[in-house]
């Protein structure tokens, strides 16, 4: 039996701290007139924390005091640092968000990587509405670290939901490249693409102040500079996506900017409606639709099944009928059948896209009925649902399957440990009765449904999954 004692232990360690004999280093802190000297212990801060081993490693000098200074760090916030490092104990109690971004800044410069995590998903939990309102103190603090991860996937989320309170911003021309890049990728941010558009050639002007705003005075060697500064930028902003007049008023004046064969796919697409849309194009943003998994034109499609119709394939018109309400999401909300009952059971019209791990693949299916958790298992009968399957979110024109149902008595299963799951044609559930436990049974056997949607039977892992309710749009 092992018994540990860590609350005195750490009580005892805080005491060292502020006992003024045995030290062997002093570190001054601060700015006159805030300036402090701390007294500490080498042999603890060089187990503690790998940077100050580096650091007091190279300046300790033989039977002299060595003595530390980092004057970027106020007294308050490195008393803070101190304290955890002595005795594994941090108080945010009514602390201010920018003190705790301030104890995060100097966590990571230490490396004390469990207290980085720690702050970071505090922050996240308790403090989301504060750093929102404080957005570019918390944006600015993110970057200032590879290890600060959780911080910046939370930047980058909140850029995406609220482009316009970014972009607007006194300090949005100060993004770095790399910022900028990130956000103008994703697929989910919400903003017309004129708008990314206009923001970008903000964001290059501002890197060349010296540049007429105007580019038809602008000079070879003025567009060249415009032209390598965004060069990296310019593959994210989906063209295609803009209205002709968009195109005519704010893309044409830019032309030199893109390479020749865009510039004249472009115009091709813009001035003949009928020519046939190029493959290798950004599809239009998701926006609202919040889907990590799924594009627009995925959207158009199954609406369209759902409704039983033929569409054109193209990227100019979507047949939307549907607004698509996100109910769960794995990566979110995890990956049990408890958890998927209790987000989806009893609401009727839902479809489901399950992305299999270690491939681009997505498949699913739409239950017109409800789900429900049952103990011994029984089925739902429709003849309006079906199955499908895409090779990837980007490839579907051509590699999209379509079931539907065939057997419609036995259509949708309910089990309390499955999740989303049609018949044994997509199975989802777990091998251990335990309906707490992630999704690991999980396999596709043609049975109930008129065709195969996947070429093997083998069990599969799913990476993600969501599961929309698809509401009829009023008209």
């Amino acid at each position: 039996m092992t018994n540990q004692f860590f609350s005195r232990l750490s009580k005892n360690y805080i005491e060292i701290l502020e006992d003024n004999e045995y030290y062997d280093i002093t570190i001054e802190v601060g700015k006159d007139p805030d300036v402090k000297i701390f007294r500490a212990h080498m042999i603890i801060l060089c187990y503690r924390s790998p940077y100050l081993r580096q650091i007091l490693t190279s300046n300790k000098k033989n039977n002299e005091l060595t003595h530390i200074k980092f004057p970027e760090i106020s007294p308050y916030i490195f008393q803070n640092i101190l304290t955890y490092i002595y005795g594994g104990i941090i108080s945010l109690d009514d602390q201010d968000i920018s003190v705790i971004l301030d104890v995060l800044i100097v966590a990571g410069k230490f490396h004390l990587q469990e207290l980085v995590d720690f702050l970071q998903r505090y922050l996240i939990e308790n403090k989301a509405e504060a750093m929102e309102q404080q957005f570019e103190l918390t944006y600015q603090t993110s970057i200032q670290s590879n290890s600060l991860l959780e911080l910046q996937q939370f930047c980058s989320d909140f850029m995406a939901k609220s482009p316009e309170k970014i972009f607007n911003s006194l300090s949005f021309t100060s993004l770095p490249e790399q910022s900028l890049i990130s956000l103008i990728k994703r697929d989910d941010l919400r903003m017309d693409e004129v708008k990314i558009w206009e923001y970008v050639l903000k964001w290059g002007l501002a890197r060349n102040p010296t540049l007429n705003p105007d580019p038809s005075n602008w000079s070879v060697d003025d567009t060249n500079k415009m032209k390598t500064t965004l060069q990296n930028c310019l593959p994210y902003v989906r063209f295609f996506g803009l209205s002709s007049k968009d195109f005519l008023r704010q893309v044409r004046p830019y032309k030199k900017l893109l390479k020749d064969n865009l510039y004249e796919d472009l115009l091709e697409y813009h001035l003949d409606p009928e020519i046939e849309t190029p493959n290798n194009i950004l599809f239009p943003r998701t926006g609202d639709l919040g889907s990590k998994l799924i594009s627009i034109n995925i959207v158009s499609l199954v609406s369209s099944w759902i409704d039983n119709i033929t569409i054109k394939n193209n990227k100019r018109e979507f047949y939307l009928p549907y607004e698509f309400r996100l109910l769960l999401r794995g990566s979110r909300d995890g990956f049990t059948p408890k958890k998927f009952h209790a987000l989806c059971d009893n609401i009727p019209n839902t479809i489901t896209f399950i992305k299999i791990k270690d491939t681009d693949e997505i498949i699913g299916g739409y239950n017109p009925l409800i789900w429900k958790e049952s103990l011994n298992g029984e089925y739902g009968k429709t003849r309006d649902s079906f199955i499908f399957s895409f090779k990837s979110k980007d490839n579907f024109n051509d590699s999209a399957i379509l079931s539907r149902v065939n057997d419609a008595d036995k259509a949708i299963s309910y089990h309390v440990e499955c999740g989303p799951t049609f018949s044994t044609d997509i199975f989802i559930g777990v091998e251990e009765n335990d309906c707490l436990r992630d999704y690991n049974f999980n396999w596709c056997k043609q049975q109930m449904y008129k065709g195969t949607i996947r070429n093997t039977e083998k069990l599969f892992s799913i990476e993600d999954y969501e599961v929309f309710q698809v509401i009829k749009k009023n008209t």
